[in-house]
């Protein structure tokens, strides 16, 4: 699968998510670039499943140097290689040493049901913490020690899609 031409953006308001991991899985999925194929990297603690369907925008590279993690809340799991077409309503940010890790939190364009949504203020605080526990699970996970997080309602994204995208060259 060759997301060369996948921009990060087909339009305003929306970027391209490729699922990696769905929503309920304990597995970690990563995309190899390589071979076009998704790869099982691990297995999460029992106690830890993706809340929503997990994945990343393509063609940007967050400051970790993979690219620009997200998350879209689907009313069921889809599956790993799905590009939804999504819109943006906020962002994590999880420090770690000297990092600053974002991970952005969308809305599927195709469901109509939640059109209405358009900021994490209209996310339950319950999930938002579910969202930010799942994200500090995977960096320990990963060997980091996230120190710091904070949620950044949905006028903080232009900013680091712009700046992922053009680390991606």
């Amino acid at each position: 699968m060759d997301l060369s031409r996948v921009p990060h953006s087909p339009s305003s308001g929306l970027v391209n998510l490729l699922v990696t991991s769905p929503a309920g899985s304990r597995h970690r999925y990563e995309f190899a670039p390589e071979s076009g194929l998704f790869v099982l990297t691990g297995v999460l603690d029992a106690s830890i499943v993706h809340p929503f369907d997990h994945g990343f925008i393509p063609n940007t590279i967050g400051a970790d140097g993979k690219p620009l993690a997200a998350m879209v809340i689907t009313a069921e799991p889809t599956f790993s290689g799905c590009l939804i077409q999504a819109r943006p309503i906020g962002l994590l940010e999880l420090q770690d040493d000297s990092l600053c890790l974002c991970t952005l939190l969308c809305i599927p364009a195709a469901d109509l049901r939640q059109d209405s949504i358009r900021t994490i203020r209209q996310i339950a605080p319950t999930q938002l913490d579910e969202i930010a526990e799942f994200c500090r699970s995977m960096r320990h996970q990963e060997g980091g020690v996230p120190r710091r997080q904070g949620w950044r309602d949905v006028d903080a994204v232009p900013q680091i899609l712009k700046s992922c995208a053009a680390s991606a060259g």
